[in-house]
């Protein structure tokens, strides 16, 4: 979506935040070129269908002037530790900047809405365009190429239910702990720490790192019972359904 007005300046970053794969950045260092602003957790599965986008635009645009940073803003307990989100960022292969949120200064200062939300300046550190939640990919990346004088083909969509054209049906909210009952979702992940194994509907998961893990897969939404139960040495922070594709 674009912003509603050109005169709505880009916050400052806190100080004394601690970064990953850079050295600390600053927004007033950044005038001259477009900077995309990405909030996500490395626990909420929507952060995670959205990833594979950052890191392509990143990877298709820096050389031609975009800076891409994204924020991790913790959501569920395993986000507050330093450690935990520096390991899921080598883990999950991001290359580009990453700031630590854990007490949401940014977000704050942001007044951001959830996860994951995008935003993009221009060259003169103004909001261009942003987008909360999931989806309007090539919309994204239509701006960016705006900003930059760039012509190409948008990132193919990664999954399915990204194409706007797709028809979705609303899953099951999600549920605190873990969850055993009746769902309807097109896929169903846990958000856990700790290590060990997850029985699930008869089968074992085994953890190994704390974060979102896909415990059910569906080509379409799907109406299902779900059996979890988390084994010594897991906790199950939340049991979570992703939207699927209409019958």
């Amino acid at each position: 979506m674009r912003a509603p007005v050109d005169t709505i300046a880009a916050p400052p970053f806190p100080a004394r935040l601690p970064w990953v794969n850079v050295a600390p950045l600053r927004m007033d260092k950044q005038i001259g070129r477009p900077v995309l602003i990405e909030f996500w957790d490395f626990c909420r599965p929507n952060s995670l269908h959205t990833l594979p986008y950052v890191q392509a635009w990143h990877e298709r645009y820096e050389a031609a002037g975009l800076r891409v940073i994204s924020v991790h803003a913790a959501g569920f307990p395993p986000g507050h530790d330093e450690d935990a989100v520096r390991a899921a960022v080598a883990r999950l292969g991001i290359e580009h900047p990453v700031v630590l949120d854990p007490q949401l200064e940014i977000w704050t200062w942001f007044a951001n809405r959830g996860w994951p939300s995008r935003y993009l300046f221009d060259q003169q550190g103004k909001l261009f365009e942003y987008h909360h939640g999931e989806g309007d990919y090539h919309g994204t990346e239509r701006a960016i190429q705006e900003l930059l004088g760039v012509e190409r083909e948008p990132v193919p969509y990664v999954r399915p239910q990204d194409d706007p054209a797709a028809m979705v049906v609303v899953p099951t909210a999600d549920v605190e702990g873990a969850y055993s009952g009746p769902y309807e979702a097109g896929e169903v992940w846990a958000v856990v720490s700790g290590a060990g194994a997850l029985h699930v509907d008869g089968r074992t998961v085994t953890v190994e790192h704390p974060g979102a893990v896909l415990l059910v897969e569906h080509d379409r939404h799907t109406e299902g019972v779900l059996a979890l139960e988390p084994g010594d040495g897991v906790t199950v922070h939340a049991t979570c359904f992703g939207a699927g594709l209409a019958a």
